[in-house]
C-alpha cells in the first residue's frame, strides 16, 4: 500500500487539484456482480464515463480530459459483498500542451443520475436485468445509488494523496479485527470502532473472504484519461510528461455551470428536458418549486400522481 501510494504520486497523478470520489449501487443490484464479477470493470467504466462527460462539460476548450485512477472495492461492513467505486480524479481537465482548467463547483445529485443511467444501460445490454427492474428503481424515492464527493486536494498536499492512496487499494480485512478460535471453528471479527462484532463458521468465514478475489487477471486499478496507461506512454514517447500543468481558473462561475444541466442529460439521455413534448418548442426555466404540498397538487391537477400507491410515487 505504502509502495503504491508513492508510485502513484510520483509517476502518475500531477501537480494540480484532485478530488476523492465514491460511487456505489442498491443492494438490489449487487447480486449480479456477485455471480459475475466480470460485470466489475464495466462497472469501473460506467464511473469514468459520468464523471468524464460531466467534467467536459465544465471545461469546453478542445480535447479537455480529466485524469482518473478507479479503485474497485467488492466488500463492505463484516466483509458482506458491496461492490463500489473509490475515484481519484484530476479536479479539472488536461487540454493543448500542458494547460490545465479548474472545473466549477457542482452538483453530486446531478452526476448520480448520469451514473444511474449509465449503470442501467450496461445491465440491460448485459441481459442482467429487465426494463421492468428498471421502472421499478426509478419509482423509488431513494434509487440506493450514491455519490459521496471529497473535498479538493491542492497540489503540494503529498502525504493527503498518499493516505488517499493507499486507502482506495486497502484489503478486504484486518487482521487486528479478526480472532480465530480453533477449538470451535470458528471466526469473530469486530468492527473498525470496537463496538460491533460478527461470528462466523470457519468455512462461513472462508466463503466471505473468497468472493472478494478477483477474477484471474482482473485489474483492480484502472487508469482513465491523461492518467491512461496510453495517454501517459504518448507523452513518454514525446518527452512531456514531466510538464509542469499551467491551472486556470473555471471558465465561468459555478451558477453558469449549473446551467448547463439540460445539455448535458441531453447528451447523456439523447432527450432535450427544455424541448415542449406538445408543441416542441424551447421551454425556459421560471422557477423551482420545492414545496412538497405544491408539488402534489400540481401532480394531482395533472393526473401524474399514482393513486394506486397510496399516492407516493409518480406515474
Amino acid at each position: 500500500m505504502i509502495e503504491f501510494g508513492e508510485w502513484l504520486c510520483q509517476e502518475v497523478i500531477k501537480a494540480v487539484p484532485h478530488r476523492h470520489f465514491i460511487l456505489s449501487i442498491p443492494k438490489i443490484l449487487r447480486r449480479y456482480f456477485l455471480y459475475d464479477q466480470s460485470l466489475l470493470s464495466d462497472l469501473s467504466c460506467c464511473g469514468w464515463e459520468s464523471l468524464k462527460a460531466f467534467f467536459q462539460e465544465a471545461v469546453p476548450e478542445e480535447g479537455a480530459v480529466p485524469g482518473a485512477a478507479v479503485a474497485i472495492q467488492s466488500f463492505g461492513d463484516f466483509l458482506g459483498f458491496n461492490p463500489h467505486l473509490h475515484v481519484l480524479i484530476s479536479d479539472g481537465c488536461f487540454y493543448g500542451n500542458g494547460m490545465f482548467r479548474v472545473v466549477p463547483r457542482f452538483e453530486t445529485n446531478q452526476l448520480e443520475e448520469i451514473f444511474r443511467h449509465n449503470v442501467f444501460k450496461m445491465l440491460l445490454s448485459k441481459g442482467k436485468i429487465t426494463q421492468e427492474l428498471v421502472d421499478m428503481l426509478m419509482s423509488w424515492r431513494h434509487s440506493g445509488f450514491n455519490v459521496y464527493c471529497g473535498p479538493r486536494i491542492q497540489p503540494g498536499y503529498d502525504q493527503a494523496m498518499e493516505n488517499l492512496a493507499r486507502y482506495i487499494i486497502r484489503a478486504s480485512f484486518s487482521q487486528e479485527q479478526m480472532t480465530y478460535i480453533p477449538e470451535e471453528s470458528k471466526v469473530i471479527y469486530q468492527s473498525k470502532d470496537g463496538k460491533q462484532e460478527k461470528v462466523f463458521d470457519a468455512l462461513e468465514w472462508l466463503s466471505a473472504m473468497c468472493s472478494h478475489v478477483p477474477d484471474k487477471g482482473e485489474q483492480m486499478v484502472r487508469y482513465y484519461g491523461f492518467y491512461s496507461n496510453v495517454s501517459r506512454g504518448k507523452r513518454n514517447k514525446q518527452d512531456q510528461d514531466g510538464l509542469i500543468s499551467s491551472i486556470l481558473e473555471p471558465d465561468g462561475s459555478s451558477k453558469e455551470h449549473r446551467k448547463n444541466w439540460a445539455r448535458l442529460m441531453r447528451k447523456i439521455y439523447q432527450v432535450d428536458p427544455l424541448t415542449c413534448a406538445k408543441c416542441r418548442g424551447r421551454m425556459k426555466i421560471l422557477s423551482f418549486i420545492e414545496d412538497p404540498k405544491i408539488i402534489k397538487r400540481i401532480l394531482k391537477h395533472l393526473d401524474l400522481w399514482d393513486l394506486e400507491k397510496g399516492g407516493s410515487h409518480l406515474k
